[in-house]
């Protein structure tokens, strides 16, 4: 169904968002990142859905930033609202959402695109994608999480050389660096999305809500071994594991 902004499927247990709007470079604004909330929550709610795949129309961009005369005339205050909404309702709630979003990056991938891409759990790239936080270039810096994700994602080395030069990478340094997880050429990205939701239904709905809570505790610290102490407890006494061990001890393939 094409609603608004975006577009949106359920096909064999993978929830399809794409946003759809091409002309535009699938530029982000205010309307866009709500919408993108309402299709994730309504996707977080359906009992069908077990993966998410995120892309955008046509081949030239995932999403090429944010749409910047929706903010060029604000003020600190109004910058920092707009950050803190948009880290709420779209990036941060990405990132915690209990069923895994993979971002199918068919193109330009940049600034607040980028950003999106890197708070999916994970990602796959068409050969041709291009990637990079230019808002040095504008006089500001990434404000949907970028200085955060981009060093845990590829190292604070290589992360301070992207944000301050603002410099675009192509999809193969962004797999060699780690900011990507797979490269495919343009024709398989859909396909290449769909086998590695395939793979990720094959698991336990219930233990891959807990290891995504754990891993975004990760922080080198005891707090984050303390979370996924008590995710992993909390995997033990559900269906999920019941099944999981019974079918190990049948040596038969889990239903879940």
């Amino acid at each position: 169904m094409n609603d608004r902004m975006t577009w949106i499927e359920i096909q064999d247990k993978i929830g399809w968002i794409k946003i759809n709007r091409e002309k535009k470079l699938n530029a982000l604004n205010r309307d866009l990142i709500d919408e993108l909330h309402e299709r994730l929550v309504d996707f977080q709610k359906h009992s069908s859905v077990k993966v998410i795949i995120l892309t955008g129309s046509g081949d030239k961009a995932f999403v090429a930033g944010a749409d910047i005369s929706e903010f060029s005339s604000f003020d600190p205050q109004q910058a920092e609202a707009l950050a803190l909404n948009g880290n709420r309702v779209l990036f941060d709630f990405i990132a915690q959402l209990e069923k895994p979003v993979i971002a199918a990056i068919n193109g330009y991938a940049l600034g607040g695109g980028l950003e999106l891409a890197m708070a999916c759990h994970l990602r796959i790239a068409a050969q041709h994608a291009k990637m990079g936080l230019p808002e040095v270039s504008l006089g500001v810096i990434p404000g949907y999480g970028g200085t955060q994700r981009l060093p845990a994602l590829i190292g604070k080395g290589n992360a301070i050389q992207m944000i301050l030069t603002g410099d675009m990478i192509g999809a193969d340094k962004a797999l060699q660096m780690g900011l990507v997880n797979q490269v495919v050429p343009a024709e398989k990205l859909l396909e290449a999305a769909i086998n590695l939701a395939e793979r990720l239904m094959k698991n336990a709905p219930h233990s891959i809500k807990n290891a995504i809570k754990a891993l975004n505790a990760a922080d080198g610290t005891s707090k984050g071994f303390q979370e996924e102490t008590l995710q992993f407890s909390k995997c033990f006494g559900t269906a999920d594991f019941e099944e999981g061990i019974a079918a190990f001890l049948e040596k038969r393939k889990p239903q879940f």
